[in-house]
């Protein structure tokens, strides 16, 4: 098992080496990796992340789309690659998205053509008013400095 997302907040299977991965028939995100330091292998670095109605059918380990990419990252070597899968039988496609989007925007794996931010911007909420439901936002919008008293 290895933990992803922010806060280390999904339990993924694996990670298991790609080549010779049989997919099992499940709705999933999965992620490509590589251990970009060979010397720690508790480390891995994430290429791609993906999500699927149906693991099996994702032309896995060589032939989806992205496999190009992968293989170029780590010079060829498909034994240098791994993949690690979080079933989600019951979730809703737009909640793997969801899940999948947020891996992307913590690890910007770079096989990856579309990138997000978890950045947001004052006027997408703006200023507002709900008197007697809250009170002030009391933490600081970027999460990564912490909160205030």
């Amino acid at each position: 098992m290895i933990r992803l997302g922010s806060l280390a907040g999904y339990a993924f299977e694996g990670p298991r080496l790609l080549a010779g991965f049989a997919a099992p028939e499940r709705a999933a995100v999965y992620a490509i990796m590589y251990k970009p330091e060979p010397s720690k292998p508790e480390r891995y670095g994430v290429l791609y992340v993906g999500h699927c109605d149906d693991l099996s059918r994702e032309r896995l380990p060589f032939r989806h789309p992205a496999a190009p990419c992968w293989l170029k990252r780590v010079d060829g070597d498909r034994y240098k690659l791994y993949i690690c899968f979080l079933e989600a039988p019951g979730a809703q496609a737009a909640h793997r998205e969801q899940i999948a989007r947020e891996l992307v925007a913590v690890y910007k794996p770079g096989c990856n053509p579309e990138q997000f931010d978890q950045a947001w911007s004052e006027h997408w909420i703006g200023d507002y008013q709900a008197p007697g439901t809250t009170g002030p936002l009391t933490t600081k919008r970027d999460l990564r400095e912490g909160s205030e008293g």
